[in-house]
């Protein structure tokens, strides 16, 4: 193994191979940071000409994450197929082995697309309405094949109530959640769709301003209410960027056509479920912000957001 494919093991380096181009040879790889469950590199590829260009490998290396793998590198392999055919922007699918037959681990190995995540607090304005509009084109799309029903696994005896918390509006939130599903039309869900998953591309001030150039991340697509990406990524953009910011992403979403539940206790609902569902991953999710430069953003600074959005959400909706 080379000092500039270190980091890769020789199965997983030899199965990559054998999925370029003739000719071409891995020249560099680099660690991307922000994965939660899997490992992120990124390849980049000597091609005949001399020139250059990049894919994506992730694995999945943690034991305690193994035994979801192959279903979740199969979940996003079968989307990111589906996407190529549409105008959603996502990775194209070069090869997947989702059983660890060939590599060390389980590994999905995808193109790379250009652009960055945007986390700080700049230009939120500016970002919200784009994020809203990627969302509705995502949940307007009609495979022929549904992927499987949603799954959501916070249940009130899983919820986390954060140290120092308004205790009444989190038992009022609790509660919420003991009643079965609200009825919904299902959709087409990306299921983690937040700002850790969205690269912009990002021009030096003026008119063009950002714009998005692709949505990653796609192994846990299932088919669910609209509701609930929505309430997904209002409750990372309350966490990342104050409570206020969860309740706009809805309204957002709502102006860029998409539709809701009808019913406020409806919406209440789905918005609450995932706030709460966020209370057992606070330390996870926010190690990557920090990585990403949002140093500000510790448990304890999230956990206080969390409770002020959960409060915030059972003043409006509940």
């Amino acid at each position: 193994m080379s000092e500039q494919t270190a980091g890769v093991r020789p199965l997983t380096l030899a199965w990559v191979s054998r999925h370029l181009e003739a000719g071409e040879q891995i020249v560099r790889t680099e660690a991307l940071h922000g994965g939660i469950t899997a490992d992120m590199r990124r390849l980049t590829i000597g091609t005949r000409d001399g020139s250059t260009r990049d894919l994506v490998l992730r694995s999945v290396v943690d034991p305690i994450h193994a035994g979801g793998a192959e279903e979740g590198l199969n979940r996003e392999a079968g989307a990111l197929a589906l996407l190529s055919e549409t105008g959603v922007p996502a990775p194209e699918l070069v090869a997947v082995d989702a059983t660890a037959a060939h590599c060390e681990h389980p590994s999905l190995l995808m193109t790379h697309l250009a652009g960055r995540t945007v986390l700080e607090n700049e230009g939120l304005e500016t970002r919200v309405p784009l994020l809203a509009r990627q969302l509705v084109a995502i949940h307007a799309l009609r495979p022929a094949q549904r992927p499987p029903e949603y799954v959501a696994l916070t249940t009130a005896g899983t919820v986390v109530t954060p140290k120092g918390a308004d205790t009444a509006a989190w038992a009022a939130a609790i509660d919420v959640i003991r009643r079965p599903a609200p009825p919904y039309e299902g959709r087409f869900l990306h299921r983690d769709f937040q700002p850790g998953n969205v690269l912009f591309a990002v021009p030096p001030p003026g008119p063009a301003g950002p714009r998005i150039t692709g949505v990653v991340d796609w192994a846990a697509t299932c088919w669910g209410p609209a509701d609930l990406d929505v309430a997904h990524c209002s409750a990372n953009l309350a966490l990342l960027h104050g409570p206020a910011w969860g309740l706009r992403f809805a309204e957002a979403y709502e102006e860029a056509g998409g539709v809701l539940a009808a019913a406020a206790s409806e919406r209440l609902y789905w918005q609450v479920r995932d706030g709460l569902a966020c209370s057992e991953e606070v330390r996870s999710v926010s190690r990557p912000w920090r990585e990403a430069g949002r140093t500000e953003l510790t448990t304890r600074a999230v956990e206080e957001r969390l409770d002020a959005y959960v409060t915030l959400l059972m003043d409006a909706l509940g």
